[in-house]
């Protein structure tokens, strides 16, 4: 473990992909208003994930996404399993600063959230690497621009309708009109984000592959 920098590179890519996955589904409950529209606040650790599955995909290829998107789907599960604990077990009366109506407020929602993510996650994750591989294999080492924000386009689009239609339009929290316009300007803020990463995906690209050079293991799957 640890002995070469390639695993150094897919230990901190992974912990960073793996933490703000978990938390988007913890904060998701809170719904935001971004002019006369609504979307949840989990959306802004999404674009986090954007950056480093790309990165991921780069160097470790399709097999290392999608074992650590499996790996991140049970983290999730493992998560939605701890939260729904945490609310059957009763909260000490006139003792708790947080009683167990408040708890579940927050943290109830956050499990229809979290059913919903898993699905919308393993269904986009899925979508991402075949698209993000059948432009690589066309381009070579060319055009990085082009097989990370058009795996994200495709990608997002049922991520954002999925999602949202298990967690908030299925349990009844926001009427269908509200779910399309949400999910349209979830799906636009993520798009606008991929595009406005560029830049980064390139910067993190050239530090990575500058920081794996005379790493004698280190070599393209």
């Amino acid at each position: 473990m640890f002995k070469t920098r390639k695993e150094i590179v897919f230990v901190i890519l992974a912990g960073i992909f793996i933490t703000n996955a978990v938390v988007a589904e913890l904060i998701g409950g809170k719904l935001i208003q971004v002019g006369p529209f609504v979307m949840s606040i989990g959306i802004l650790p999404w674009p986090v994930v954007f950056l480093t599955t790309d990165l991921i995909n780069e160097y470790f290829g399709e097999k290392g996404v999608k074992k650590l998107s499996f790996i991140t789907a049970c983290l999730i599960a493992y998560a939605f399993l701890i939260l729904f604990m945490a609310i059957v077990i009763p909260a000490a009366k006139g003792i708790s600063p947080v009683n167990d109506e408040q708890f579940s407020a927050v943290f109830g929602q956050s499990m229809w959230i979290i059913i919903g993510s898993l699905i919308a996650f393993m269904v986009s994750q899925l979508i991402d690497v075949w698209i993000f591989w059948f432009f690589k294999r066309r381009t070579g080492e060319r055009k990085i621009w082009l097989r990370t924000t058009g795996s994200t386009v495709i990608s997002q689009l049922f991520d954002s309708f999925i999602v949202l239609g298990i967690a908030f339009w299925l349990p009844g929290k926001i009427n269908f009109d509200t779910f399309i316009s949400s999910a349209l300007t979830g799906y636009i803020f993520k798009l606008t984000v991929a595009v406005l990463l560029t830049p980064l995906i390139y910067a993190g690209h050239h530090w990575i592959k500058n920081y794996l050079k005379g790493d004698h293991s280190h070599k393209e799957d």
